[in-house]
């Protein structure tokens, strides 16, 4: 794996991780559920061959973190990753959004 995809490729499981654990409490369980089903299905299309998470690294604000999430999930197309696979990711990361902030 290049180092530009697994910089993108860790950027986006950060923020997954992190949306996932700083989820809205009214559908907490639900919204968190989601967002890690878009981190396993991120780690399956990869083969389980990922970067570490850098918990240290991320903000507070979740709109932020959505946001560079999708353009880090984006930036993987570049990297070889199929784009219907990223398209899927992308649907799957806007349900969970939509989820937390309802």
């Amino acid at each position: 794996m290049q180092r530009r995809h697994a910089h993108a490729l860790g950027q986006a499981r950060t923020c997954l991780a992190a949306l996932a654990d700083e989820a809205s409490t009214g559908n907490r369980d639900d919204a968190s559920s989601a967002y890690e089903h878009v981190l396993i299905e991120l780690d399956r299309i990869h083969c389980d061959e990922t970067p570490d998470v850098y918990l240290g690294a991320r903000t507070q604000d979740r709109a932020i973190q959505y946001e560079l999430a999708t353009t880090a999930i984006e930036e993987l197309k570049t990297h070889g990753v199929e784009p219907l696979s990223v398209e899927l990711l992308l649907w799957m990361l806007d349900d969970a959004y939509s989820q937390d902030c309802t």
